[in-house]
């Protein structure tokens, strides 16, 4: 089975696959919550059921803007808005028990934007050195890779996978937020940071086994050696994302609102690092050997 014969069609199928999510991330970037922006997160017990979109008139009179309402299980809503004062969050609270009964308060959270901007900055470098850790871990984990071939391009087709992937992942939430509203916040960096992890984790898997098939068939062809390996690591790769991706849906559909969007991107992550891991990674190993030589 001769799968790096197709390589130059996985680089196009990923380049349109991350084409329009970078059209809109460019265009209009992503929607920030408030964990970025700063803002307040409040969390309502309600005594009845209510709609959405009732719930949101009734805060609005109080002439606060919203970010966002969403429910969060039976009769709890999370709503997030621009910083507020002690006496507006009061007039909320008597507002919604004079429309709707009895109501629990179960979380006030003001995030300044100082704050939102700080963690901003330190996502940006949380990824950053990430990607610098995982070049240099590859790169010195595989240095008795037999020669001409060299380490480095193991670390370095390692992070243009990640890559991949991540970008993948922010294209879809831009699309996601230009049209639904879904903003991002730290479980989005937690999930992007996740994704990173597994992609690597994936790829490791797939160079380990043709570092292993270079020792074992010195001179033989490396597109060859590289065909094998992803053969015989194809199945792995593909049972050990799928068993996450079961576990993902499962909490989709039953893990409630707070942590779908969570859910959202790492399913997108795993699908996509799986898919990377096999078809870009390796792939780009090839293409740099057969075009640039040793």
């Amino acid at each position: 089975m001769n799968l790096m014969r197709y390589k130059i069609w996985y680089f196009i199928f990923s380049f349109l696959m991350i084409l329009p999510g970078l059209y809109f991330l460019m265009s209009g970037g992503l929607k920030l919550g408030i964990d970025f922006t700063g803002g307040a997160l409040l969390e309502y017990k309600i005594e009845k059921e209510v709609k959405v979109e009732d719930l949101k008139k009734v805060v609005e009179e109080k002439g606060v803007g919203i970010g966002q309402i969403t429910s969060a299980g039976k009769n709890i809503y999370i709503v997030r808005t621009k910083p507020l004062e002690q006496d507006q969050l009061d007039a909320i609270k008597t507002s919604l028990a004079k429309n709707y009964g009895e109501i629990e308060e179960r979380r006030v959270e003001n995030v300044g934007p100082v704050i939102g901007s700080e963690l901003r900055q330190k996502a940006i470098y949380a990824l950053i050195l990430t990607s610098i850790a995982i070049v240099l871990y590859i790169s010195f984990s595989f240095r008795k890779v037999p020669k001409p071939t060299s380490s480095l391009r193991f670390g370095i087709a390692a992070i243009a996978a990640l890559l991949h992937d991540v970008l993948i992942v922010v294209g879809a939430f831009a699309i996601l937020g230009k049209f639904l509203g879904v903003e991002v916040d730290t479980l989005f960096v937690t999930a992007l940071l996740t994704i990173i992890g597994f992609s690597v984790h994936d790829t490791i898997v797939v160079f380990d086994r043709i570092r292993e098939n270079l020792i074992k068939n010195i001179g033989k062809k490396f597109i060859d050696v590289v065909n094998i390996s992803v053969v015989q690591t194809l199945g792995r790769s593909l049972n050990t994302s799928l068993t996450v991706v079961f576990v993902l849906v499962a909490l989709l559909l039953f893990g409630g609102e707070t942590i779908r969007w969570f859910v959202v991107a790492l399913l997108i992550g795993i699908i996509s690092g799986t898919y990377s891991s096999i078809f870009n990674a390796t792939a780009l190993l090839v293409w740099w050997e057969e075009k640039l030589g040793h």
